[in-house]
């Protein structure tokens, strides 16, 4: 009998595993299983990216007077050329790491990314893009259904979120996946000494070896701290590494500092989950998203390098999203409210860079085929889909069509 993870990980599976060590075998699957593999880091920008202040139409007509105040002057943008449409774009003036990674060829911008009907709720946007199914909100996401793909037994770090809960997108039918926020922290808890937070250590990992199948709730709890005993020592490892770049202080980049160290002592994980929030912005838009886009920018600048540095790049594809865009009018409080498409990026050494897709007209006709909801909102152009489906088949090698259930290939080539 299968039971639904989902409450069971938020009522603190995650928090429960931090606490244990390893059965041997399951440490040398790192290296049977890590060789195969490159590396993912899906990057989660939480609560709806404003796609026309990342990635700036500064030409249109309409930019300037549907959004007075919130507009980003022509003069300030990172200009990075035109899309196959003859759009001028340009990044956000905060963005100059980005700007670089552009000019080098490893940064692809994909525009007016979504899916029909777009969902406005945060819960169910971010649980559409989760499960790849508009249709369906429920069961698990994209990137489980792929850990369920990797032969069993699968090594317990294979998958790492770097936040407090497991997203849904994570949630698979067999493999439990560990969040560890700070890897320094992450050790077996003991009020006692260390002699006997040993004995405790050993005495949990013997309690944790019996797996009843009659009982597969506890089958399960002991499954998971078998895994977190599994990781504790490599994890250690991760929490002592000394990189060569300087990391902003900034949550978001040093999560990012700890998947550059887990890649660079290569304890086994290929798929990381980096999430970072606010981009709810309905009010007071102009100073706050320049904020945001300066902890993005310098976070990713810093892990860019180090990944560089670590000859890392070309086994490595960042891969952004948001639930949704925003409004192309700004509101009353100076802020933009929950929209549709939006703009995904991918980075990498073997990223095709350059801009994918076409931005859209602003104008308020309301026959405006680029726009929907009255011209006040984005109209997707790429199935989010087929990005995804790039990501399966060209650079996991697993079967796109298999794991979204349809056949969404023939979008974007940025791989």
């Amino acid at each position: 009998m299968r039971f639904t993870r989902r409450a069971f990980v938020r009522g603190g599976v995650s928090a429960f595993t931090v606490g244990f060590a390893a059965p041997r075998f399951l440490s040398d699957l790192a290296l049977a299983q890590g060789a195969a593999f490159r590396n993912l880091v899906v990057l989660y920008l939480g609560g709806g990216n404003d796609s026309l202040s990342m990635l700036v139409p500064y030409r249109d007509t309409y930019y300037q007077s549907r959004r007075p105040t919130l507009a980003v002057p022509a003069g300030q943008v990172l200009q990075i050329g035109s899309d196959s449409a003859g759009n001028e774009l340009g990044l956000h003036p905060r963005l100059t790491g980005l700007k670089t990674m552009f000019n080098e060829g490893r940064l692809a911008l994909i525009q007016r990314t979504g899916y029909e009907n777009s969902s406005r709720s945060h819960f169910e946007g971010t649980d559409i893009w989760s499960t790849a199914n508009p249709l369906s909100t429920q069961g698990p996401g994209w990137l489980g259904r792929y850990l369920d793909t990797i032969p069993q037994p699968i090594d317990p770090l294979y998958a790492w979120n770097t936040g407090p809960e497991v997203p849904h997108s994570l949630l698979s039918r067999l493999v439990s996946v560990p969040s560890i926020g700070n890897p320094a922290a992450y050790a077996f808890q003991s009020p006692n000494g260390t002699a006997e937070a040993a004995q405790e250590r050993d005495a949990a990992m013997r309690m944790s070896s019996h797996l009843p199948p009659h009982r597969p709730h506890l089958a399960f709890v002991n499954a998971s701290a078998q895994s977190a005993f599994a990781t504790l020592d490599r994890v250690l490892t991760v929490g002592a590494y000394a990189s060569s770049v300087t990391y902003p202080a900034s949550g978001f980049a040093q999560a990012l500092r700890a998947v550059a160290g887990a890649l660079a002592t290569q304890i086994g994980t290929r798929v990381f989950w980096v999430q970072t929030g606010g981009y709810d912005t309905h009010a007071a838009q102009s100073g706050s998203y320049g904020t945001l886009m300066t902890t993005l920018n310098d976070g990713l600048l810093a892990f860019y390098q180090d990944l560089n540095s670590n000859g890392l790049l070309n086994d490595t594809l960042i891969l952004q999203f948001s639930e949704f865009g925003r409004r192309v009018i700004e509101n009353g409080s100076g802020g933009t409210d929950h929209g549709a498409a939006s703009v995904m990026m991918a980075i990498g050494g073997q990223v095709r860079g350059g801009i994918y897709g076409t931005a859209p007209s602003l104008s308020p006709d309301p026959a405006n085929p680029t726009l929907e909801n009255a011209a006040n909102d984005v109209r997707f152009e790429t199935d989010f889909r087929s990005v995804y489906a790039r990501v399966i088949d060209n650079w996991l090698g697993a079967d796109s069509s298999a794991i979204l259930g349809g056949d969404f290939r023939g979008g974007p080539q940025f791989l």
